[in-house]
């Protein structure tokens, strides 16, 4: 047997498939999103010039709140993930989905830093560099293709069939 078919042997892949495991990953998996793109879309609404109220430095308060949220996104997902892994490895929208987020990790890590060394600049000036500017409306973008991207897994993917 090899991992793969292992794996979905496991007692907690059993509990998963057998109980309330798989809604509960499900429901987990999709706040899980929604927080994060809900907050992507306040923070590069924010950076591109709306929502003048809040500082550009509260931003960084959101931050932590979003690297949480994938915690629980990537939890959840290894817990769907792992009731049936093959499948989810031959398919096409499935790969594409993952490419997205690591895609969105990578540029999240980088518009963190951006927000960490020049808020206080942005709030002193009255405004973003088209530097973070564009780091956040990327940052959301690819937040929003990795949602479109679960969904689509489950309705243009193999792992459903109709």
């Amino acid at each position: 047997m090899g991992f793969l078919e292992w794996l979905t042997q496991t007692p907690y892949t059993q509990w998963v498939q057998e109980s309330w495991g798989w809604p509960v990953a499900l429901t987990l998996h999709a706040f899980g999103t929604a927080i994060i793109v809900g907050l992507m879309a306040i923070i590069a609404l924010r950076m591109l010039g709306l929502f003048r109220t809040i500082p550009y430095s509260a931003v960084q308060r959101l931050i932590p709140f979003i690297w949480v949220a994938l915690a629980i996104q990537v939890g959840s997902g290894l817990t769907l993930w792992m009731t049936k892994p093959a499948q989810y490895l031959a398919d096409g929208m499935f790969e594409v989905k993952m490419l997205f987020l690591i895609a969105s990790i990578s540029v999240t890590v980088m518009f963190q830093r951006v927000v960490r060394s020049e808020a206080k600049g942005w709030d002193a000036g009255g405004k973003t560099t088209p530097r973070g500017a564009r780091l956040a409306a990327a940052t959301g973008l690819l937040w929003a293709a990795v949602l479109v991207g679960g969904r689509l897994t489950a309705y243009l993917g193999s792992l459903y069939p109709s």
